[in-house]
């Protein structure tokens, strides 16, 4: 058993059920909550906002008593990085974009079958990990985000890297856009973007290789670290947010869609 900590949020009882017995059997620890009042209490124990860090991933349904599921993902992305998989029976593409844009990193329709859920759970769980320096929600760094999802470190933290003349690390340049990988940040004619985790990822990864095609199925392996299932299309809403906050600090075209394979820089 490891020290990993599993919310699930689910009204329906045997779902939850079965979704706790999934995780269980992978060796994770699950904390279940039916409605999205309950969880939130579960989040947010303090009367000052502060989120839990005693769970390492939230598995999610959106139509919920009390509070619903996009408002839950618009309040957690306020104060945490955490991963959060949405399991839904909506299966509209705007459902899926909406909650992607609030800051959901994942999305799986139901009904689910057990191998796609473990797959798409542990690839959060070692991005994660990763991200997070190998200790997930428990490491001693308070994981704040803004209303985009982009990691924001605490206030002495900031004080501290603004005082620092360079970025560490050797940047990333093309056309108007630089990135940094150590400070996971980037910014495009002297604006900063504000991108969540995955969409940094992306970005990182097409500007190792400009000239390099990515297939959607090639992002999605490398990005998430799971299997694809084809139809996904988690990889074009993550870029398409991508186009829009870079064009939003630049016109110029910055990624190109190579039709009937993948992405590449433009």
């Amino acid at each position: 058993m490891t020290d990993t900590k599993i919310l699930i949020v689910e009204d329906d009882a045997d779902i939850n059920r079965i979704l706790a017995r999934i995780m269980k059997m992978q060796g994770y620890e699950t904390v279940s909550a039916f409605s999205g009042s309950e969880a939130e209490l579960r989040l947010f124990p303090n009367a000052g906002g502060t989120i839990s860090k005693e769970y390492d991933l939230i598995l999610l349904d959106l139509m919920l008593p009390g509070v619903m599921g996009e408002e839950l993902v618009q309040k957690i992305r306020k104060k945490s990085d955490v991963p959060v998989i949405v399991i839904s029976a909506k299966t509209a593409l705007e459902d899926k974009v909406l909650v992607l844009n609030a800051g959901a990193d994942d999305y799986l329709v139901k009904p689910f079958e057990k191998e796609e859920v473990i797959a798409r759970v542990n690839g959060a769980l070692r991005r994660y990990r990763r991200l997070s320096g190998g200790q997930g929600a428990k490491s001693g760094a308070a994981a704040l985000a803004n209303g985009n999802g982009r990691a924001l470190e605490d206030g002495e933290a900031v004080q501290r890297r603004a005082a620092e003349p360079e970025q560490p690390g050797k940047p990333l340049c093309y056309k108007n856009l630089t990135l940094y990988p150590e400070a996971r940040e980037a910014q495009v004619c002297g604006k900063m973007l504000s991108l969540t985790g995955h969409e940094f990822d992306i970005l990182e990864l097409l500007l190792q290789n400009p000239a390099k095609v990515y297939s959607r199925e090639s992002l999605y392996e490398q990005i998430w670290q799971g299997g694809y299932y084809g139809e996904d299309n988690t990889v074009n809403v993550h870029v398409s947010n991508l186009r829009k906050k870079i064009a939003a600090a630049d016109g110029e075209e910055y990624i190109k869609t190579v039709w009937g394979i993948g992405f590449k820089m433009a």
